[in-house]
């Protein structure tokens, strides 16, 4: 796969200085390294909550903060340096406060929206799976319609309401929204609350994270 994604990108393999890897399920971290190093022949550095990294982790168990959340907290500091609520729009839907500084104060998980989608069709007898697209109308026609306006919307006022919530709470009421993951593209132009959209915010706090980490020598890089 990551041969084919290569090769699919015209990537040449000798340009390749290190490899970084920041996962959600610390169980693949070791073959995910094993088979980096072995295609590229390059130093993987594993990215965590426990890496040395320009951030603050304040919140009650800071070693439980998803990789995930720690690289978008980087990028976050690195790209827009203001208070932001980051809406990752992934496998679940999780929103993130950071503060200018670059700290992570906590947030909010939700279950994503494939994850609704498949347990719909997975529960039910004659409900189909369908991949999510912007309905034409509120009022569906068709079952697979119907489907598609009920996770869309149910999405966009969840969402919507989720960041006023944390506004609210925050007080931090013209902080900076950033949608990210998968269906952002989808999504977040149909959201009241988002100011930013940037799919790639991720990759970009891994990338971030790479240079600082590789700078340092750390001894996570293997």
């Amino acid at each position: 796969m990551i041969r084919a994604f290569l090769a699919g990108e015209n990537v040449n393999e000798s340009e390749i200085v290190r490899g970084v890897l920041a996962s959600v399920v610390p169980s693949v971290n070791y073959v995910w390294n094993k088979t980096i190093r072995t295609i590229t022949g390059v130093p993987v550095i594993t990215v965590g909550p426990n890496s040395d990294l320009p951030i603050s982790l304040e919140v009650e168990e800071p070693l439980t903060v998803g990789a995930d959340r720690v690289v978008n907290t980087l990028a976050t500091k690195e790209m827009f340096g203001r208070d932001t609520i980051v809406v990752d729009l992934g496998t679940a839907t999780t929103f993130d406060c950071i503060t200018a500084g670059g700290a992570f104060l906590g947030g909010v998980i939700s279950p994503g929206i494939r994850a609704g989608l498949d347990w719909l069709a997975a529960s039910t007898a004659k409900l189909p799976r369908i991949e999510l697209r912007s309905p034409v109308a509120v009022i569906g026609r068709r079952t697979e319609a119907c489907i598609q306006s009920g996770a869309f919307y149910q999405a966009i006022e969840s969402i919507d309401g989720i960041v006023s919530r944390i506004k609210e709470e925050w007080k931090r009421p013209d902080a900076l929204v950033v949608a990210t993951g998968g269906f952002a593209s989808t999504i977040a132009p149909n959201l009241k609350t988002v100011d930013v959209i940037e799919p790639l915010l991720t990759l970009y706090g891994l990338a971030i994270a790479g240079e600082h980490l590789a700078s340092l020598d750390s001894p996570l890089t293997s």
